[in-house]
């Protein structure tokens, strides 16, 4: 089948990092998937939430929040703020943010601190949550390259980078990093969070009043893997 866009089904859409997008961010990208763009920031508070505190548990906390922007999409979204409370969507993104992130780094390296994820979505055209995830990584580590520059932290919290992608079967072939005409006419539309060994972090997936093969979900990790290995690549050219 020919993409909206011309990619192979195997292709990732073209992927920047502008590292240090957001001045006053200890760590900051704004990364850019095709037509979808997010800043993604972490910003370090010397604190640790109350819960850490009673339940006296050790090492340092990563939350994070997501928001898409009034002008994300091309109907106006209405603020959360205006709204007065976060949509399920919004807090289903951001827990899954967090829990990626969470799972890439040492807490116990981070210390007695909480880094704070923040990912505004610019432009939304399909792959914002695996977007999210994937400059989130990327913001977390310059953070703490930050904070061992100022002697804050000796050892490097990140124990390995994360990437996410999505992945789906569109008129009946599996295709590799959905833009959002692609995830609308989805008939599987998957999630797939990885570190950088190779394990899985999370999976979401679901038929669109479909069902799936075992066959079809191994095509669809595997196109995955192979996407998130580029996804990956890219972090670390940043990173350095």
């Amino acid at each position: 089948m020919t993409r909206t866009d011309g990619r192979l089904a195997n292709e990732l859409r073209p992927l920047t990092f502008t590292p240090g997008f957001a001045p006053n961010a200890t760590g900051s990208v704004l990364v850019c998937t095709g037509n979808t763009r997010v800043i993604c920031s972490a910003m370090i508070e010397e604190a640790v939430p109350r819960w850490m505190k009673e339940q006296q548990v050790k090492g340092g906390w990563v939350t994070a929040e997501y928001s898409m922007l009034p002008y994300s999409t091309e109907q106006r979204k209405q603020r959360d703020s205006t709204r007065g409370k976060i949509d399920g969507r919004s807090t289903e993104i951001q827990r899954l943010i967090g829990r990626s992130l969470r799972a890439a780094l040492d807490l116990d390296k981070l210390g007695q601190r909480t880094m704070w994820i923040d990912c505004d979505v610019l432009a939304a055209d399909g792959g914002t949550r695996t977007a999210s995830i994937t400059g989130a990584s990327v913001a977390a580590g310059l953070a703490c390259q930050k904070l061992m520059a100022a002697g804050l932290i000796k050892q490097n919290p990140i124990k390995q980078l994360v990437a996410a992608t999505s992945v789906g079967i569109v008129d009946s072939v599996a295709l590799l990093d959905l833009c959002y005409v692609e995830d609308r006419d989805a008939a599987v539309d998957l999630n797939v969070v990885m570190t950088e060994g190779g394990q899985f972090v999370e999976v979401q997936g679901s038929g669109e009043e479909s069902t799936f093969t075992d066959a079809e979900l191994t095509t669809m990790l595997a196109l995955a893997r192979t996407g998130i290995a580029d996804l990956i690549a890219a972090q670390r050219a940043v990173l350095g």
